[in-house]
């Protein structure tokens, strides 16, 4: 009877264990959907980055002209404050160097603890010969230094926002797509606020993956997950034991990606977001564009779609952005057909 009683409450005990994992699922609300601008002020744009700079007060970056690449392209900026984006204005103009006009790419923004406001970006014909560029604002944004060129092989963040491993300390994902061989692989540079020092951090990729533009996940005060676009059709993740220090061996996670930009943001220590182009590459690099979603794990590991930000037969819907504000609303940027910068805000309530 005893031994009869155990194996009931042990299958009582699974059950419940089983019911309460289920019921941890993600329930979204509130989701509202608007556009950065009515009228675009460049014919096409890109690459849009997000930080809240005064409670529930966002700022927004891009780039901005006639095209990818084009001479004319800079980065804008908006701001958005009671529900509103106000008018789009350019902070970083193409830099004229000698005889050739260079223009500006992926700008990423993020302020630190100490309430310095950068803004890094990049200047070059393109990714494979691009250089690293950084203003600061210590007014939330209202005004910028003149631009920080930064040292030789130092890129700063490419494309998603840097960690704050420690109070002044900054993990920046990064990444290189070669000249010769037009290989990628990232790395890490780390920046110390107090000394305006870089040191580049080394990934191993003994497997050879072509991997750019990570996004960081922090799993504890030490353990961090790195998660990378990649050619492979899937996700390629990486891991550190000491705050970024040091990289395991990359390798790819079961979540497919259609070699296009991701970010992600850490919820809590089990509660992670991704947004993801979640279909394979097709014969061009747009192709797999047309679906962008919002997955969710508690590892890192095994993801789950909570919900699709764009579902349709054709389009350009990439490159996001993420974060949560002080208020707790998760805030989500991406390209828009490379016309206009989506941005759709949310409550999530995890059961």
């Amino acid at each position: 009877m005893i031994l009869k009683l155990k194996h009931v409450i042990g299958i009582l005990l699974v059950i419940s264990f089983s019911c309460s994992s289920v019921e941890k699922r993600p329930e979204v609300n509130n989701k509202i959907e608007t556009f950065l601008f009515d009228t675009p002020v460049t014919k096409s744009c890109h690459a849009a980055t997000l930080v809240e700079v005064l409670p529930n007060q966002l700022l927004a970056a891009w780039f901005g002209g006639s095209y990818e690449g084009a001479k004319d392209v800079g980065i804008y900026i908006s701001f958005f404050k009671d529900r509103f984006w106000t008018t789009p204005r350019c902070v970083v103009e193409p830099l004229v160097k000698g005889q050739d006009t260079l223009p500006c790419w992926n700008p990423v923004l993020f302020k630190s603890s100490s309430n310095k406001l950068y803004l890094y970006y990049k200047v070059g014909k393109n990714p494979r010969e691009w250089f690293g560029a950084m203003l600061i604002s210590i007014d939330k944004g209202k005004t910028w230094s003149l631009p920080h060129y930064l040292p030789e092989g130092i890129l700063g963040p490419i494309k998603n926002k840097p960690l704050e491993i420690t109070p002044g300390v900054l993990l920046c994902g990064s990444s290189t797509e070669s000249i010769e061989n037009n290989e990628w692989r990232v790395h890490v540079e780390r920046y110390t606020e107090a000394n305006k020092q870089w040191e580049r951090i080394p990934v191993g990729n003994e497997k050879g993956f072509d991997v750019i533009q990570p996004a960081f996940l922090k799993h504890s005060a030490h353990a961090i997950q790195m998660l990378c676009r990649s050619r492979h059709n899937k996700i390629v993740t990486t891991w550190s034991e000491d705050q970024g220090n040091t990289w395991g061996k990359l390798d790819s996670l079961q979540v497919a990606n259609s070699n296009s930009g991701i970010d992600a943001l850490t919820l809590g220590e089990k509660e992670f977001l991704l947004v993801n182009n979640p279909l394979l590459q097709g014969a061009d690099w747009f192709n797999g564009r047309n679906v962008l979603d919002v997955e969710y794990s508690t590892d890192g590991i095994q993801w789950k779609t909570l919900f699709d930000l764009e579902n349709k037969k054709e389009g350009q819907f990439s490159y996001p952005a993420i974060i949560q504000t002080s208020d707790r609303k998760i805030h989500i940027l991406y390209t828009y057909n490379r016309e206009n910068i989506k941005h759709v805000r949310f409550d999530l309530t995890i059961k």
